[in-house]
Protein backbone atom coordinates (compact mmCIF):
# COMPACT_ATOMS: atom_id res chain seq x y z
CA UNK A 1 0.00 0.00 0.00
CA UNK A 2 2.81 2.38 0.86
CA UNK A 3 4.63 1.58 -2.35
CA UNK A 4 1.53 2.31 -4.40
CA UNK A 5 0.95 5.65 -2.66
CA UNK A 6 4.55 6.68 -3.21
CA UNK A 7 4.23 5.78 -6.87
CA UNK A 8 1.11 7.86 -7.33
CA UNK A 9 2.29 11.08 -5.72
CA UNK A 10 5.09 11.85 -8.21
CA UNK A 11 2.67 11.12 -11.05
CA UNK A 12 0.21 13.70 -9.75
CA UNK A 13 2.92 16.28 -9.21
CA UNK A 14 4.28 15.73 -12.70
CA UNK A 15 0.86 16.57 -14.12
CA UNK A 16 1.56 20.21 -13.19
CA UNK A 17 5.15 20.29 -14.42
CA UNK A 18 5.87 23.41 -16.47
CA UNK A 19 2.94 25.40 -15.12
CA UNK A 20 5.12 28.36 -14.16
CA UNK A 21 6.68 28.58 -17.60
CA UNK A 22 3.30 28.37 -19.32
CA UNK A 23 1.90 31.02 -16.97
CA UNK A 24 4.71 33.44 -17.81
CA UNK A 25 4.19 32.75 -21.50
CA UNK A 26 0.44 33.32 -21.23
CA UNK A 27 0.93 36.62 -19.39
CA UNK A 28 3.42 37.71 -22.03
CA UNK A 29 0.97 36.87 -24.83
CA UNK A 30 -1.79 38.80 -23.06
CA UNK A 31 0.36 41.76 -22.02
CA UNK A 32 -1.91 44.01 -24.09
CA UNK A 33 -5.35 42.46 -23.71
CA UNK A 34 -5.34 42.07 -19.93
CA UNK A 35 -4.23 45.65 -19.11
CA UNK A 36 -6.72 47.16 -21.57
CA UNK A 37 -9.70 45.15 -20.31
CA UNK A 38 -8.80 45.65 -16.66
CA UNK A 39 -8.19 49.38 -17.19
CA UNK A 40 -11.53 49.88 -18.95
CA UNK A 41 -13.37 48.02 -16.20
CA UNK A 42 -11.52 49.70 -13.33
CA UNK A 43 -11.84 53.22 -14.74
CA UNK A 44 -15.56 52.71 -15.34
CA UNK A 45 -15.94 51.82 -11.66
CA UNK A 46 -13.58 54.40 -10.20
CA UNK A 47 -15.08 57.26 -12.22
CA UNK A 48 -18.56 56.61 -10.85
CA UNK A 49 -18.26 58.18 -7.34
CA UNK A 50 -17.23 61.54 -8.79
CA UNK A 51 -20.06 61.34 -11.30
CA UNK A 52 -22.64 60.51 -8.64
CA UNK A 53 -21.43 63.28 -6.35
CA UNK A 54 -21.86 65.76 -9.19
CA UNK A 55 -25.29 64.42 -10.12
CA UNK A 56 -26.69 63.95 -6.62
CA UNK A 57 -24.81 66.28 -4.32
CA UNK A 58 -27.08 66.04 -1.27
CA UNK A 59 -28.35 63.09 0.79
CA UNK A 60 -31.90 64.11 -0.06
CA UNK A 61 -31.22 63.84 -3.80
CA UNK A 62 -29.60 60.44 -3.35
CA UNK A 63 -32.49 59.22 -1.21
CA UNK A 64 -34.89 60.35 -3.93
CA UNK A 65 -32.92 58.36 -6.49
CA UNK A 66 -33.19 55.26 -4.31
CA UNK A 67 -36.95 55.69 -3.97
CA UNK A 68 -37.46 56.23 -7.69
CA UNK A 69 -35.34 53.23 -8.58
CA UNK A 70 -37.08 50.95 -6.09
CA UNK A 71 -40.42 51.85 -7.69
CA UNK A 72 -39.21 51.21 -11.26
CA UNK A 73 -39.11 47.49 -12.11
CA UNK A 74 -37.52 48.16 -15.51
CA UNK A 75 -34.53 49.95 -13.99
CA UNK A 76 -34.15 47.22 -11.37
CA UNK A 77 -34.05 44.64 -14.17
CA UNK A 78 -31.45 46.67 -16.07
CA UNK A 79 -29.14 47.64 -13.18
CA UNK A 80 -30.36 45.85 -10.06
CA UNK A 81 -31.76 46.98 -6.70
CA UNK A 82 -30.02 49.63 -4.61
CA UNK A 83 -29.57 48.97 -0.90
CA UNK A 84 -28.33 52.29 0.47
CA UNK A 85 -28.11 55.96 -0.52
CA UNK A 86 -24.39 56.42 0.17
CA UNK A 87 -22.10 57.23 -2.75
CA UNK A 88 -20.33 53.88 -2.36
CA UNK A 89 -23.56 51.89 -2.38
CA UNK A 90 -24.83 53.81 -5.42
CA UNK A 91 -21.51 53.11 -7.17
CA UNK A 92 -21.81 49.37 -6.52
CA UNK A 93 -25.41 49.49 -7.74
CA UNK A 94 -24.73 51.50 -10.88
CA UNK A 95 -21.74 49.60 -12.24
CA UNK A 96 -21.53 46.36 -10.24
CA UNK A 97 -23.47 44.06 -12.56
CA UNK A 98 -21.83 45.37 -15.73
CA UNK A 99 -18.34 45.36 -14.21
CA UNK A 100 -18.95 41.76 -13.14
CA UNK A 101 -20.05 40.87 -16.67
CA UNK A 102 -16.89 42.45 -18.12
CA UNK A 103 -14.75 40.50 -15.64
CA UNK A 104 -16.56 37.32 -16.70
CA UNK A 105 -16.00 38.02 -20.40
CA UNK A 106 -12.28 38.63 -19.92
CA UNK A 107 -11.94 35.47 -17.83
CA UNK A 108 -13.69 33.19 -20.29
CA UNK A 109 -11.70 34.62 -23.21
CA UNK A 110 -8.42 34.00 -21.39
CA UNK A 111 -9.24 30.44 -20.39
CA UNK A 112 -10.51 29.39 -23.82
CA UNK A 113 -7.57 31.07 -25.52
CA UNK A 114 -4.99 29.17 -23.49
CA UNK A 115 -6.77 25.80 -23.55
CA UNK A 116 -9.04 24.99 -26.46
CA UNK A 117 -7.47 27.54 -28.82
CA UNK A 118 -4.05 25.99 -28.22
CA UNK A 119 -5.37 22.50 -28.86
CA UNK A 120 -7.29 23.52 -31.97
CA UNK A 121 -4.20 25.14 -33.50
CA UNK A 122 -1.99 22.13 -32.73
CA UNK A 123 0.36 24.10 -30.48
CA UNK A 124 -0.76 22.24 -27.39
CA UNK A 125 0.36 18.92 -28.87
CA UNK A 126 3.80 20.39 -29.51
CA UNK A 127 4.02 21.79 -25.98
CA UNK A 128 2.80 18.52 -24.46
CA UNK A 129 5.63 16.63 -26.16
CA UNK A 130 8.09 18.37 -23.84
CA UNK A 131 8.44 18.28 -20.06
CA UNK A 132 4.95 19.63 -19.47
CA UNK A 133 2.35 18.02 -17.26
CA UNK A 134 -1.05 16.95 -18.50
CA UNK A 135 -2.92 19.58 -16.50
CA UNK A 136 -0.28 22.32 -16.69
CA UNK A 137 -1.97 24.19 -19.54
CA UNK A 138 -5.34 24.26 -17.79
CA UNK A 139 -3.70 25.37 -14.55
CA UNK A 140 -1.77 28.14 -16.32
CA UNK A 141 -4.96 29.34 -18.03
CA UNK A 142 -6.87 29.52 -14.75
CA UNK A 143 -3.95 31.25 -13.04
CA UNK A 144 -3.83 33.81 -15.86
CA UNK A 145 -7.51 34.58 -15.28
CA UNK A 146 -6.84 34.71 -11.53
CA UNK A 147 -4.05 37.26 -12.03
CA UNK A 148 -6.31 39.47 -14.17
CA UNK A 149 -9.14 39.31 -11.63
CA UNK A 150 -6.78 39.90 -8.71
CA UNK A 151 -5.42 43.07 -10.35
CA UNK A 152 -8.98 44.30 -10.92
CA UNK A 153 -9.88 43.57 -7.30
CA UNK A 154 -6.81 45.44 -6.03
CA UNK A 155 -7.52 48.49 -8.21
CA UNK A 156 -11.17 48.63 -7.16
CA UNK A 157 -10.35 48.13 -3.47
CA UNK A 158 -7.67 50.81 -3.48
CA UNK A 159 -9.64 53.25 -5.64
CA UNK A 160 -12.89 53.06 -3.65
CA UNK A 161 -11.38 52.81 -0.17
CA UNK A 162 -12.26 56.43 0.40
CA UNK A 163 -15.93 55.46 0.27
CA UNK A 164 -15.39 52.77 2.90
CA UNK A 165 -12.64 50.16 3.16
CA UNK A 166 -14.91 47.19 3.85
CA UNK A 167 -17.29 48.06 1.03
CA UNK A 168 -14.42 48.56 -1.42
CA UNK A 169 -12.92 45.20 -0.45
CA UNK A 170 -16.29 43.47 -0.77
CA UNK A 171 -16.90 44.88 -4.25
CA UNK A 172 -13.38 44.04 -5.41
CA UNK A 173 -13.60 40.47 -4.15
CA UNK A 174 -17.08 40.08 -5.60
CA UNK A 175 -15.94 41.14 -9.06
CA UNK A 176 -12.98 38.74 -8.87
CA UNK A 177 -15.36 36.02 -7.70
CA UNK A 178 -17.63 36.48 -10.72
CA UNK A 179 -14.62 36.37 -13.01
CA UNK A 180 -13.31 33.12 -11.52
CA UNK A 181 -16.72 31.44 -11.60
CA UNK A 182 -16.91 32.01 -15.35
CA UNK A 183 -13.22 31.16 -15.81
CA UNK A 184 -13.78 27.71 -14.33
CA UNK A 185 -17.06 27.38 -16.23
CA UNK A 186 -15.19 28.09 -19.48
CA UNK A 187 -12.65 25.44 -18.47
CA UNK A 188 -15.46 22.88 -18.28
CA UNK A 189 -17.06 23.94 -21.57
CA UNK A 190 -13.67 23.71 -23.29
CA UNK A 191 -13.58 19.99 -22.48
CA UNK A 192 -16.83 19.32 -24.34
CA UNK A 193 -16.20 21.00 -27.69
CA UNK A 194 -13.40 20.78 -30.23
CA UNK A 195 -13.98 24.37 -31.39
CA UNK A 196 -12.63 27.34 -29.46
CA UNK A 197 -15.21 29.54 -31.16
CA UNK A 198 -18.03 27.30 -29.94
CA UNK A 199 -16.53 27.16 -26.44
CA UNK A 200 -16.48 30.96 -26.27
CA UNK A 201 -20.00 31.18 -27.65
CA UNK A 202 -21.46 28.63 -25.23
CA UNK A 203 -19.82 30.22 -22.19
CA UNK A 204 -20.93 33.68 -23.32
CA UNK A 205 -24.43 32.26 -23.74
CA UNK A 206 -24.34 31.02 -20.15
CA UNK A 207 -23.25 34.49 -19.06
CA UNK A 208 -26.20 35.94 -20.96
CA UNK A 209 -28.51 33.46 -19.24
CA UNK A 210 -27.09 34.53 -15.86
CA UNK A 211 -27.83 38.16 -16.72
CA UNK A 212 -31.39 37.34 -17.81
CA UNK A 213 -32.08 35.32 -14.66
CA UNK A 214 -30.79 38.16 -12.48
CA UNK A 215 -32.85 40.70 -14.41
CA UNK A 216 -36.02 38.61 -14.11
CA UNK A 217 -35.47 38.16 -10.40
CA UNK A 218 -34.74 41.83 -9.75
CA UNK A 219 -37.79 42.98 -11.70
CA UNK A 220 -39.93 40.84 -9.40
CA UNK A 221 -38.26 41.90 -6.14
CA UNK A 222 -36.77 45.19 -4.95
CA UNK A 223 -34.39 43.64 -2.41
CA UNK A 224 -32.63 40.92 -4.42
CA UNK A 225 -34.44 38.11 -2.58
CA UNK A 226 -35.93 36.40 -5.63
CA UNK A 227 -34.89 32.80 -6.22
CA UNK A 228 -34.02 33.68 -9.81
CA UNK A 229 -31.56 36.29 -8.57
CA UNK A 230 -29.84 33.77 -6.32
CA UNK A 231 -29.41 31.33 -9.23
CA UNK A 232 -27.14 33.80 -11.03
CA UNK A 233 -23.54 34.64 -10.01
CA UNK A 234 -24.34 38.23 -11.00
CA UNK A 235 -27.15 38.08 -8.45
CA UNK A 236 -24.64 36.93 -5.83
CA UNK A 237 -22.57 40.01 -6.59
CA UNK A 238 -25.41 42.42 -5.91
CA UNK A 239 -26.51 40.45 -2.82
CA UNK A 240 -23.01 40.85 -1.42
CA UNK A 241 -24.29 44.39 -0.72
CA UNK A 242 -21.03 46.28 -0.87
CA UNK A 243 -21.15 49.54 1.13
CA UNK A 244 -24.51 48.48 2.63
CA UNK A 245 -23.93 46.13 5.60
CA UNK A 246 -21.87 43.66 3.60
CA UNK A 247 -22.89 40.01 3.54
CA UNK A 248 -19.44 38.44 3.65
CA UNK A 249 -20.81 34.91 3.60
CA UNK A 250 -21.88 35.41 -0.02
CA UNK A 251 -18.19 35.20 -0.97
CA UNK A 252 -18.36 31.54 0.04
CA UNK A 253 -20.74 30.96 -2.87
CA UNK A 254 -18.12 32.24 -5.32
CA UNK A 255 -15.40 30.16 -3.69
CA UNK A 256 -17.53 27.00 -3.65
CA UNK A 257 -18.70 27.38 -7.25
CA UNK A 258 -15.20 28.13 -8.58
CA UNK A 259 -13.67 25.25 -6.61
CA UNK A 260 -16.32 22.73 -7.67
CA UNK A 261 -16.19 23.76 -11.32
CA UNK A 262 -12.39 23.74 -11.29
CA UNK A 263 -12.39 20.21 -9.87
CA UNK A 264 -14.78 19.07 -12.60
CA UNK A 265 -12.62 20.69 -15.29
CA UNK A 266 -9.49 18.95 -13.94
CA UNK A 267 -11.26 15.60 -13.83
CA UNK A 268 -12.51 15.95 -17.40
CA UNK A 269 -9.13 17.16 -18.69
CA UNK A 270 -7.49 13.98 -17.39
CA UNK A 271 -9.92 11.72 -19.24
CA UNK A 272 -9.55 12.81 -22.85
CA UNK A 273 -6.85 12.99 -25.48
CA UNK A 274 -5.24 16.27 -26.51
CA UNK A 275 -7.25 17.87 -29.30
CA UNK A 276 -10.32 15.72 -28.67
CA UNK A 277 -13.49 16.49 -26.73
CA UNK A 278 -16.36 14.70 -25.05
CA UNK A 279 -18.73 15.99 -27.72
CA UNK A 280 -16.76 15.61 -30.96
CA UNK A 281 -17.74 17.57 -34.04
CA UNK A 282 -20.00 15.64 -36.38
CA UNK A 283 -18.39 14.83 -39.73
CA UNK A 284 -19.61 16.84 -42.67
CA UNK A 285 -21.12 15.45 -45.86
CA UNK A 286 -18.92 13.37 -48.14
CA UNK A 287 -19.33 15.89 -50.95
CA UNK A 288 -18.69 19.57 -50.28
CA UNK A 289 -21.61 21.95 -50.74
CA UNK A 290 -19.85 25.30 -50.35
CA UNK A 291 -18.93 26.61 -53.76
CA UNK A 292 -17.43 30.00 -52.88
CA UNK A 293 -15.15 31.58 -50.30
CA UNK A 294 -18.02 33.83 -49.28
CA UNK A 295 -20.25 30.83 -48.56
CA UNK A 296 -17.50 29.34 -46.39
CA UNK A 297 -17.10 32.62 -44.49
CA UNK A 298 -20.86 32.77 -43.88
CA UNK A 299 -20.86 29.17 -42.66
CA UNK A 300 -18.09 29.97 -40.20
CA UNK A 301 -19.56 33.23 -38.89
CA UNK A 302 -23.32 32.82 -39.15
CA UNK A 303 -23.65 31.78 -35.52
CA UNK A 304 -21.82 34.88 -34.38
CA UNK A 305 -23.95 37.16 -36.52
CA UNK A 306 -27.12 35.52 -35.21
CA UNK A 307 -26.04 35.81 -31.58
CA UNK A 308 -24.98 39.47 -31.87
CA UNK A 309 -28.15 40.30 -33.80
CA UNK A 310 -30.45 38.80 -31.18
CA UNK A 311 -28.49 40.50 -28.40
CA UNK A 312 -28.68 43.93 -30.05
CA UNK A 313 -32.39 43.58 -30.79
CA UNK A 314 -33.15 42.65 -27.17
CA UNK A 315 -30.93 45.48 -25.90
CA UNK A 316 -32.86 47.91 -28.10
CA UNK A 317 -36.16 46.62 -26.74
CA UNK A 318 -34.96 47.02 -23.13
CA UNK A 319 -33.51 50.51 -23.59
CA UNK A 320 -36.51 51.60 -25.64
CA UNK A 321 -38.84 50.43 -22.88
CA UNK A 322 -36.92 52.50 -20.32
CA UNK A 323 -37.14 55.73 -22.31
CA UNK A 324 -40.48 56.98 -21.00
CA UNK A 325 -39.34 56.69 -17.38
CA UNK A 326 -35.91 58.26 -17.75
CA UNK A 327 -37.21 61.83 -17.58
CA UNK A 328 -38.83 61.15 -14.21
CA UNK A 329 -35.69 59.45 -12.89
CA UNK A 330 -33.38 62.31 -13.92
CA UNK A 331 -35.88 64.99 -12.99
CA UNK A 332 -34.45 68.52 -13.04
CA UNK A 333 -30.86 67.37 -12.54
CA UNK A 334 -28.88 69.59 -14.91
CA UNK A 335 -25.67 67.60 -14.42
CA UNK A 336 -27.33 64.37 -15.54
CA UNK A 337 -28.72 66.11 -18.59
CA UNK A 338 -25.25 67.44 -19.41
CA UNK A 339 -23.71 63.95 -19.26
CA UNK A 340 -26.40 62.58 -21.57
CA UNK A 341 -25.73 65.50 -23.91
CA UNK A 342 -22.00 64.80 -23.96
CA UNK A 343 -22.67 61.12 -24.62
CA UNK A 344 -24.89 61.89 -27.57
CA UNK A 345 -28.07 63.85 -26.91
CA UNK A 346 -28.76 67.38 -28.10
CA UNK A 347 -32.33 68.35 -27.31
CA UNK A 348 -34.56 67.06 -24.53
CA UNK A 349 -33.80 64.41 -21.95
CA UNK A 350 -35.66 61.72 -23.94
CA UNK A 351 -33.68 62.31 -27.12
CA UNK A 352 -30.51 62.64 -25.03
CA UNK A 353 -31.12 59.25 -23.43
CA UNK A 354 -31.92 57.59 -26.75
CA UNK A 355 -28.85 59.09 -28.42
CA UNK A 356 -26.55 58.02 -25.59
CA UNK A 357 -27.89 54.45 -25.61
CA UNK A 358 -27.60 54.22 -29.38
CA UNK A 359 -24.03 55.50 -29.11
CA UNK A 360 -23.25 52.89 -26.47
CA UNK A 361 -24.46 50.10 -28.76
CA UNK A 362 -22.37 51.59 -31.54
CA UNK A 363 -19.29 51.29 -29.32
CA UNK A 364 -20.12 47.66 -28.60
CA UNK A 365 -20.66 47.01 -32.33
CA UNK A 366 -17.01 47.99 -32.80
CA UNK A 367 -16.10 44.91 -30.76
CA UNK A 368 -18.13 42.75 -33.15
CA UNK A 369 -16.45 44.11 -36.26
CA UNK A 370 -12.98 43.60 -34.75
CA UNK A 371 -13.80 40.02 -33.78
CA UNK A 372 -15.20 39.30 -37.24
CA UNK A 373 -12.24 40.81 -39.10
CA UNK A 374 -9.73 38.99 -36.92
CA UNK A 375 -11.38 35.72 -37.89
CA UNK A 376 -9.08 36.04 -40.92
CA UNK A 377 -6.09 35.98 -38.59
CA UNK A 378 -7.45 32.95 -36.78
CA UNK A 379 -8.04 31.04 -40.00
CA UNK A 380 -4.51 31.83 -41.17
CA UNK A 381 -2.62 31.03 -37.97
CA UNK A 382 -4.58 27.78 -37.44
CA UNK A 383 -3.56 26.77 -41.01
CA UNK A 384 -7.17 26.36 -42.16
CA UNK A 385 -6.69 29.09 -44.76
CA UNK A 386 -3.85 27.24 -46.47
CA UNK A 387 -5.92 24.45 -48.11
CA UNK A 388 -8.51 27.01 -49.23
CA UNK A 389 -5.89 29.25 -50.86
CA UNK A 390 -4.19 26.21 -52.44
CA UNK A 391 -7.23 25.93 -54.71
CA UNK A 392 -8.50 28.41 -57.26
CA UNK A 393 -9.23 31.02 -54.60
CA UNK A 394 -7.19 34.22 -54.43
CA UNK A 395 -6.31 35.98 -51.21
CA UNK A 396 -8.58 38.92 -51.92
CA UNK A 397 -11.58 36.69 -52.66
CA UNK A 398 -10.93 34.73 -49.49
CA UNK A 399 -10.58 37.88 -47.39
CA UNK A 400 -13.57 39.55 -49.05
CA UNK A 401 -15.88 36.77 -47.86
CA UNK A 402 -15.03 37.45 -44.22
CA UNK A 403 -14.98 41.23 -44.61
CA UNK A 404 -18.47 41.26 -46.10
CA UNK A 405 -19.67 39.38 -43.02
CA UNK A 406 -17.82 41.83 -40.77
CA UNK A 407 -19.03 45.09 -42.31
CA UNK A 408 -22.47 44.01 -43.51
CA UNK A 409 -22.98 42.13 -40.26
CA UNK A 410 -22.32 45.28 -38.23
CA UNK A 411 -24.93 47.08 -40.34
CA UNK A 412 -27.39 44.26 -39.68
CA UNK A 413 -26.95 44.24 -35.91
CA UNK A 414 -27.30 48.03 -35.71
CA UNK A 415 -30.44 47.81 -37.84
CA UNK A 416 -31.82 45.18 -35.47
CA UNK A 417 -30.94 47.44 -32.54
CA UNK A 418 -32.95 50.24 -34.18
CA UNK A 419 -35.90 47.91 -34.65
CA UNK A 420 -35.60 46.92 -31.00
CA UNK A 421 -35.67 50.57 -29.92
CA UNK A 422 -38.75 51.10 -32.08
CA UNK A 423 -40.49 48.09 -30.53
CA UNK A 424 -39.60 49.07 -26.95
CA UNK A 425 -40.31 52.78 -27.29
CA UNK A 426 -43.14 52.60 -29.81
CA UNK A 427 -42.31 55.99 -31.33
CA UNK A 428 -39.87 57.65 -33.73
CA UNK A 429 -39.27 54.51 -35.79
CA UNK A 430 -37.55 56.31 -38.66
CA UNK A 431 -35.35 58.59 -36.51
CA UNK A 432 -34.29 55.65 -34.32
CA UNK A 433 -33.30 53.53 -37.31
CA UNK A 434 -31.35 56.48 -38.71
CA UNK A 435 -29.63 57.09 -35.37
CA UNK A 436 -28.45 53.46 -35.24
CA UNK A 437 -27.28 53.37 -38.84
CA UNK A 438 -25.35 56.64 -38.52
CA UNK A 439 -23.03 54.84 -36.06
CA UNK A 440 -21.74 52.62 -38.87
CA UNK A 441 -19.04 54.94 -40.30
CA UNK A 442 -17.27 55.01 -36.93
CA UNK A 443 -17.73 51.25 -36.48
CA UNK A 444 -16.26 50.66 -39.95
CA UNK A 445 -13.24 52.88 -39.19
CA UNK A 446 -12.40 50.54 -36.28
CA UNK A 447 -12.94 47.58 -38.60
CA UNK A 448 -10.69 49.22 -41.19
CA UNK A 449 -7.92 49.58 -38.60
CA UNK A 450 -8.26 45.87 -37.82
CA UNK A 451 -7.93 45.05 -41.54
CA UNK A 452 -4.88 47.32 -41.79
CA UNK A 453 -3.14 45.67 -38.85
CA UNK A 454 -3.91 42.17 -40.09
CA UNK A 455 -2.85 42.86 -43.65
CA UNK A 456 0.30 44.89 -43.01
CA UNK A 457 1.43 43.84 -39.50
CA UNK A 458 -0.15 40.43 -38.86
CA UNK A 459 1.89 39.85 -35.70
CA UNK A 460 0.31 43.01 -34.26
CA UNK A 461 -3.22 42.16 -35.41
CA UNK A 462 -4.45 41.63 -31.85
CA UNK A 463 -3.65 45.28 -31.15
CA UNK A 464 -6.99 45.97 -32.83
CA UNK A 465 -8.58 44.89 -29.56
CA UNK A 466 -6.56 47.58 -27.81
CA UNK A 467 -7.88 50.19 -30.24
CA UNK A 468 -11.46 49.04 -29.70
CA UNK A 469 -10.92 49.04 -25.93
CA UNK A 470 -9.50 52.58 -25.98
CA UNK A 471 -12.48 53.82 -28.02
CA UNK A 472 -14.84 52.09 -25.61
CA UNK A 473 -13.08 53.70 -22.66
CA UNK A 474 -13.30 57.18 -24.19
CA UNK A 475 -16.97 56.75 -25.05
CA UNK A 476 -18.07 55.32 -21.71
CA UNK A 477 -15.89 57.07 -19.16
CA UNK A 478 -14.95 60.29 -20.95
CA UNK A 479 -18.32 62.08 -20.68
CA UNK A 480 -18.72 61.14 -17.02
CA UNK A 481 -15.26 62.46 -16.17
CA UNK A 482 -15.87 65.65 -18.16
CA UNK A 483 -12.67 65.12 -20.16
CA UNK A 484 -11.78 67.79 -22.74
CA UNK A 485 -13.51 67.62 -26.09
CA UNK A 486 -10.13 67.08 -27.74
CA UNK A 487 -9.89 63.70 -25.97
CA UNK A 488 -13.43 62.73 -27.00
CA UNK A 489 -12.54 63.63 -30.60
CA UNK A 490 -9.80 60.98 -30.62
CA UNK A 491 -12.59 58.47 -31.08
CA UNK A 492 -14.31 58.32 -34.48
CA UNK A 493 -17.61 58.20 -32.61
CA UNK A 494 -16.92 61.72 -31.33
CA UNK A 495 -17.40 63.12 -34.84
CA UNK A 496 -20.81 61.57 -35.58
CA UNK A 497 -24.03 63.61 -35.60
CA UNK A 498 -25.97 63.17 -32.37
CA UNK A 499 -29.21 61.51 -33.36
CA UNK A 500 -32.06 61.55 -32.56
CA UNK A 501 -32.48 65.15 -31.52
CA UNK A 502 -29.58 66.75 -33.39
CA UNK A 503 -29.20 67.72 -37.01
CA UNK A 504 -27.76 65.39 -39.63
CA UNK A 505 -24.22 66.36 -40.69
CA UNK A 506 -23.04 64.56 -43.81
CA UNK A 507 -19.51 65.96 -43.86
CA UNK A 508 -18.05 63.95 -40.94
CA UNK A 509 -19.98 60.85 -42.02
CA UNK A 510 -18.51 60.94 -45.53
CA UNK A 511 -15.01 61.59 -44.19
CA UNK A 512 -15.25 58.57 -41.87
CA UNK A 513 -16.57 56.39 -44.71
CA UNK A 514 -13.66 57.46 -46.90
CA UNK A 515 -11.19 56.77 -44.08
CA UNK A 516 -12.63 53.31 -43.50
CA UNK A 517 -12.40 52.50 -47.23
CA UNK A 518 -8.78 53.69 -47.37
CA UNK A 519 -7.79 51.61 -44.34
CA UNK A 520 -9.37 48.49 -45.83
CA UNK A 521 -7.66 49.11 -49.19
CA UNK A 522 -4.22 49.49 -47.60
CA UNK A 523 -4.77 46.41 -45.45
CA UNK A 524 -5.79 44.27 -48.43
CA UNK A 525 -2.80 45.53 -50.41
CA UNK A 526 -0.52 44.45 -47.59
CA UNK A 527 -2.25 41.05 -47.39
CA UNK A 528 -1.76 40.51 -51.10
CA UNK A 529 1.99 41.23 -50.95
CA UNK A 530 3.12 39.60 -47.70
CA UNK A 531 3.87 35.96 -46.95
CA UNK A 532 1.11 33.85 -45.44
CA UNK A 533 1.51 31.52 -42.48
CA UNK A 534 1.94 27.96 -43.77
Amino acid sequence: MTTTALAVRPTRSRQLAGTGTLLRFALRRDRLMIPVWVAVNALMILSMPNTLENLYATPAERAGLVRDTAANASFRALIGPVFDDSVGALTAWRVGVYAGALAAVLSLLLVVRHTRDEEESGRQELVASGMVGRRASLTAALLTAAVANAVLALLVTAGLSGQGASGALALGLGLAGVGMVFATLAAIVAQFTESARLARGLTAGLLGAAFVLRAAGDSASDDGSSALTWVSPLGWLENLRAFADERWWVLLLFAAAASAQGAVAYALAGRRDVGMSFLPTRPGPADGRLGTAGALAWRLQRGSVLGWGIGFFLAGVVYGGLTDGVADLVGDNDNAREIFRRMGGQSGITDAFLASMVGMLGLIAALYVVASVLRLHGEETSLRAEPVLANAVGRLRWAAGHLVIAFAGSALIMLLAGLGFAVGYGKQVGPLLGACLVQLPAVWVIGGLAVLLYGVLPRAAMAAWGVAGAVLLIGWVGPALDVPQAVLDLSPFGHLPKLPGGGMEWGPVLVLLGLAAALVAVGLTGLRRRDMTT
